[in-house]
């Protein structure tokens, strides 16, 4: 996503600055979400070529698409959290956090269920289908697939109790002074696990 500004200093602008700044921070740990700011009369050349002409003027560039779309969506801080998770596939709340949504793949949710119910030589079989399964996933989903697996083979290997003990385990982890990036993994680790609670 991508904000167009002037020099101009009216309340409107400050206004979506202020909250694009927050936009930014929320999403600074997202590798495939960027969020710029460039002053159009410093870049007049993108500023003609992407047709802006009042200010601010805010353009989405999805994967792919180098001749941008116009966003036109509410202008608070939730307003865009919202956008750029539907439309980027990420999972932030307003404070950069991830949600409890963020890697829960639809797929695999439903072997897992079926894996946490089922006898000790059907939770194998089930295994095996979540193993073909991951090797169709891509980028993040790919890497969250993983942890699907390792959630599974513990699951096997250390009995039932396993998801809620480390659930609590992380949790605590997470109570502690950790990066963004260490909370980001605890918590996807967490959401994983919870499918198999």
């Amino acid at each position: 996503m991508c904000i167009y500004t002037t020099l101009d200093s009216s309340f409107l602008l400050l206004s979506v600055m202020q909250t694009y700044e927050k936009v930014a921070s929320a999403f600074k740990l997202e590798e495939d979400v960027i969020v710029a700011n460039l002053d159009a009369d410093q870049h007049k050349d993108l500023a003609e070529k992407y047709g802006v002409s009042g200010f601010p003027t805010l353009k989405f560039f999805p994967k792919g698409n180098k001749a941008g779309e116009d966003y036109d969506g509410g202008r608070d801080l939730d307003d865009f959290v919202n956008f750029i998770n539907e439309n980027c596939g990420t999972s932030r709340d307003a404070k950069g956090q991830l949600t409890d949504k963020a890697g829960i793949i639809e797929t695999l949710d439903t072997l897992v269920k079926e894996f946490v119910t089922a006898s000790s030589e059907e939770k194998k079989t089930v295994y095996g289908r979540m193993e073909e399964e991951v090797e169709k996933l891509k980028g993040s989903a790919a890497r969250y697939g993983k942890i699907y697996l390792k959630a599974s083979k513990s699951c096997l290997e250390k009995g039932a109790d396993y998801a809620n003990n480390e659930i609590q385990r992380l949790e605590r982890m997470l109570k502690k002074t950790i990066s963004a990036a260490k909370a980001d993994d605890f918590t996807l680790k967490k959401n994983i696990l919870s499918t198999f609670a």
